[in-house]
C-alpha cells in the first residue's frame, strides 16, 4: 500500500503529540517510507522543478514543517546548526553528504574551532534525525531531490552559522 504526504503528515504529528523530539527516530523511519513512494514523488518533483525549497506541510500546533528541497549539482553549505529546533533530512534522488562538527574550543570563546566527527552519505530512501544545536553541514556533489522535516521555522530561531574567515574548521573524520 502507499504511503503518501497526507498519511506521513499525520503520522508526523501524531508522534510529535505523543513523544515529542524522542520521536525523531520514529519520524525518520516513516519519512524512509515517503521518500520512495512514487506517487507522491511524482507529485512533488520532476525534471523541470527549479532549485530552491518549497513548503508541502505545516502543522501550526507543532510548528513542524516539511519542505521539499531541490540542490544544483556542486552545493557546499557552511557547518551550521538549528539551534534549539531540530530537523530530519531524506533524499529521494541523488545523495547529500553529510558532515557533522564538534566543537573543541570553550562556547565563551569569540571564535570557533570545529573538526569534523562524523562524515557520510545520504542515498535515495535514507533519512536521519538530527537533535537541537547539532553542528552539522551537507554537500550535493550532483543534483539532489530532499525532503526536510524541521521542528519550527528557523528564520526566527537563534542559530549557530560558522563563518571560514573567523573560525578555524579542520577535516578530521573520514570521507563518505
Amino acid at each position: 500500500m502507499a504511503y503518501g504526504l497526507e498519511q506521513f503528515c499525520r503520522d508526523l504529528t501524531a508522534l510529535l503529540h505523543d513523544r515529542g523530539v524522542k520521536a525523531l527516530p520514529q519520524i525518520a523511519e516513516k519519512l524512509q517510507r515517503l521518500l520512495v513512494d512514487p506517487a507522491f514523488i511524482a507529485a512533488t518533483f520532476n525534471d523541470d522543478t527549479p532549485p530552491g525549497k518549497r513548503i508541502l506541510f505545516h502543522d501550526p500546533d507543532s510548528d513542524a514543517y516539511v519542505l521539499a528541497h531541490v540542490h544544483k549539482p556542486g552545493g557546499v553549505g557552511k557547518p551550521h546548526s538549528h539551534g534549539s529546533s531540530w530537523a530530519i533530512y531524506g533524499n529521494v534522488l541523488g545523495f547529500t553528504d553529510m558532515t557533522e562538527w564538534r566543537r573543541t574550543n570553550p562556547e565563551g570563546e569569540a571564535h570557533t574551532d570545529l573538526e569534523a566527527a562524523e562524515r557520510y552519505r545520504l542515498g535515495p530512501g535514507q533519512a536521519r534525525a538530527y537533535g537541537p544545536n547539532l553542528i552539522h553541514s551537507t554537500e550535493h556533489p550532483e543534483k539532489a531531490w530532499v525532503i526536510r522535516v524541521l521542528g519550527t521555522n528557523l528564520e526566527f530561531v537563534p542559530r549557530y552559522r560558522f563563518d571560514a574567515k573567523k573560525d578555524r574548521i579542520a577535516g578530521g573524520a573520514a570521507a563518505p
